[in-house]
């Protein structure tokens, strides 16, 4: 699926990727879902299903306005905004425990955001890796299918970028190896740390939106939602992804969980 992304391109000037932050889909009624289903008790098992599956609804006004005011307060590690409730300005105040919090992340501040090398290839290898071994990044192409289709729902879902689902990164090779190693890993921190990141960077994107929008709505139930006027659409998992997903893997090798 290619999408141009700038027909993403609000009032704000900032870009909006719609794969970008989406979920994965376990519903075996999905034609092409066939393919995978010898990884779908084990993606049902992994401890990040609020992450990776809630398709919570989103909406442009709220995410607009919440990356358009966001500062970031260095001295007590708080990333600063507003929302507007009942034609008022409110504050709203994110730390990476409330991360923790609502999305529902199994880790803690003491948790890890690496492992060593040696854990992570060895990780690679047994879900079917096919590629150059010594790469700071890995194909996703190079993995079995059933590997793909973890690693395409972790990057889709959990990935600080637009775009650019086709290259696992070094902390995504790591969150693919906590959750097939069944290992504490600290998502909440990744996740907080790029949200800071974006605010810092010349060009703000509205990046985590699903995630924001849930942030959001803990803190203030009642915000208005307009359903019909200002949702923004997100591009969740459906049967033309999967023929996507399917296309691209190696033929020999599998997931051994």
């Amino acid at each position: 699926m290619l999408i141009s992304f700038e027909l993403f391109r609000f009032a704000s000037n900032v870009l909006f990727d719609p794969l970008h932050n989406i979920c994965c889909v376990y519903d075996k009624e999905i034609p092409k879902m066939a393919e995978f289903t010898s990884i779908l008790e084990f993606m049902e098992r992994l401890p990040i299903q609020k992450a990776l599956t809630n398709q919570h609804l989103v909406f442009k006004s709220h995410i607009e306005r919440f990356w358009k005011n966001a500062t970031y307060d260095e001295e007590h590690k708080t990333i600063n905004s507003i929302v507007s409730l009942n034609d008022e300005d409110k504050p709203i105040i994110i730390t990476e425990q409330l991360v923790r919090e609502v999305i529902d992340f199994p880790d803690d501040e003491k948790s890890p955001t690496k492992f060593p090398e040696k854990m992570v290839k060895g990780c690679m290898l047994r879900m079917g890796y096919r590629g150059p071994l010594n790469k700071a990044n890995y194909l996703k192409a190079c993995f079995s299918k059933p590997s793909n289709f973890l690693i395409h729902s972790v990057l889709h879902a959990l990935s600080h970028r637009k775009g650019g689902y086709d290259v696992m990164r070094d902390y995504q090779m790591n969150m693919v190896t906590a959750l097939v190693l069944n290992k504490k890993y600290n998502f909440s921190k990744i996740v907080f740390h790029y949200m800071v990141e974006n605010i810092t960077s010349k060009s703000k994107t509205w990046i985590y939106p699903r995630f924001i929008q849930m942030i959001l709505d803990h803190a203030y139930p009642n915000l208005e939602r307009d359903e019909k006027n200002d949702l923004l659409q997100l591009f969740h998992m459906d049967n033309e992804t999967l023929k996507v997903v399917a296309r691209y893997h190696v033929t020999t090798g599998n997931l051994r969980l």
